[in-house]
């Protein structure tokens, strides 16, 4: 194996391991805000809500909301990647895991602890798994659809569909609190930071021969 070809290896390891690390994270920082009790990020309340009115648990609503969403990719034309069908299975089993082995917090100051390690643990989460590179997630990827279908820009339609979903899930139940203002607010430039931090290298450039002989590299692009 050529050097090259070697280093190309350890990228797709590296992309694959961020992938499901930060999907897991993820799933685990949500739960930690349901547990916090000050408030969900946006999604976040739907899924609750839809779990009080149904008996289901966070984790298969989030699974169900997510395969339903990503349905409607297919008016939209978006194409799914390995990243986006992960995303839809890995986040929810994460958030059930999670929230089956830490209690509810009591009490100010373990509420707040609880909010404030979900709010950088999602950060890095979202840093992780969109760094990695094999596609956005079920929800993003709606929002991109939607803007390049309407024309609106990305901030409108993302606060528009943000708007909507804590709406619906308010009204079924679900928690908005001071966690999902702070959610709102933290959660852009976290995202931005931890981008940096986890970026993953460029591939090393191909020789004509390299990309002659191993079109198998093509399966999983960056």
């Amino acid at each position: 194996m050529s050097t090259t070809a070697g280093l190309r290896g350890v990228r797709l390891t590296r992309r694959l391991l961020q992938l499901a690390t930060g999907l897991a994270l993820y799933g685990a920082s949500a739960a930690l805000l349901v547990r916090g009790g000050l408030g969900l990020e946006p999604w976040g309340v739907l899924h609750q809500g839809l779990s009080e009115r149904t008996g289901l648990s966070m984790g298969v609503v989030s699974i169900i909301v997510g395969a339903t969403v990503l349905l409607l990719w297919i008016p939209l034309r978006q194409r799914p990647g390995l990243g986006t069908v992960s995303n839809v299975f890995v986040v929810g089993l994460a958030m059930d895991a999670t929230l089956a082995l830490v209690p509810d917090a009591h009490g100010a100051p373990a509420r707040i602890t609880l909010l404030v390690a979900g709010i950088v643990l999602n950060g890095a989460a979202t840093g992780l798994y969109i760094a990695a590179r094999f596609g956005p997630g079920p929800r993003d990827g709606l929002m991109t659809g939607l803007n390049r279908v309407t024309g609106r820009s990305i901030r409108l339609v993302r606060t528009s569909i943000e708007i909507v979903v804590v709406a619906t899930g308010f009204v079924l139940g679900g928690s908005v609190g001071i966690g999902t203002v702070a959610y709102a607010l933290a959660i852009g430039p976290l995202a931005q930071l931890f981008l940096r931090v986890f970026a993953v290298p460029p591939a090393p450039a191909r020789s004509r021969a390299v990309a002659a002989g191993s079109p198998e590299q093509a399966i999983l692009r960056p």
